[in-house]
């Protein structure tokens, strides 16, 4: 029986060497074929000869001569798992205690313990819907990066400015995306409104609402309270260890 044991144990660390080999001999392959693109891992999929390829915050699927390629998500049909969804989410997250807190209006409620930050246009009306929903949320910090996408609201870098500029910030952004109560401050004060849409430019953040989870995961759309609820108690818990 330990004989046995000892074979299978050899057979199995053979075969994963084997297949180390193989995912660092095509990893090499594709950097070298597509030397602009940025590969990060692969690795063999499900689908036998199949191999899983994280490129910059993509998945996508290959064959072992990195000449084909297929974008999608893979589903385990049994059970109905998405096997490229968890890995999409993997390769976008971002480093949330390196955002620079100091650029974002803050919202405290409850004891503040779940953490959350959002890029926002003001005059997005995605943003706003979102706005009701996060105002529904306790024991939560929210950090506002206020994110005008001049392309589609030419008008919301203004208003972003004097939000910044008011002397009760939290108010006037509430009341204007909530209340559609226009600020009165000028919009000429020293503010982060241009580092903010750099910043979300340089994340990939490229439209609004858009939010980024303690755990680093990021969070698109305006989901409700409910939706956000589980999304924060899940990344709370990722991020102390709790579950």
């Amino acid at each position: 029986m330990l004989k046995q044991l000892i074979s299978a144990l050899v057979i199995t660390s053979a075969s994963l060497s084997v297949a180390m080999a193989d995912n660092a001999s095509l990893l090499t392959t594709l950097k070298q074929k597509y030397p602009a693109t940025q590969f990060k891992t692969v690795k063999e999929s499900e689908i036998k000869g199949i191999y899983e390829v994280v490129m910059g915050k993509n998945v996508a699927y290959t064959d072992k001569t990195g000449d084909y390629f297929l974008f999608g998500n893979l589903i385990r049909m049994k059970d109905q798992a998405d096997l490229t969804k968890s890995k999409v989410e993997e390769a976008n997250k971002l480093d949330f205690a390196k955002l620079p807190f100091h650029q974002a209006i803050k919202f405290v409620a409850g004891n503040g313990q779940r953490k959350i930050a959002v890029f926002s246009d003001p005059d997005c009306p995605y943003c706003k819907r979102f706005e009701h929903e996060l105002a529904k949320l306790d024991n939560i910090t929210i950090y506002i990066f206020e994110n005008p996408i001049t392309e589609l609201h030419p008008d919301a870098i203004k208003v972003a400015r004097q939000i910044w500029c008011s002397k009760d910030q939290q108010a006037a952004w509430r009341n204007y995306l909530i209340n559609q109560q226009k600020p009165d401050a000028p919009s000429d004060c020293e503010n982060p409104v241009n580092a903010n849409i750099k910043l979300a430019q340089q994340l990939g953040l490229n439209g609004t609402p858009m939010s980024v989870l303690e755990d680093g995961k990021v969070n698109v759309g305006a989901s409700s309270a409910v939706e956000l609820d589980t999304l924060l108690n899940d990344a709370h818990a990722q991020v102390t260890g709790r579950k």
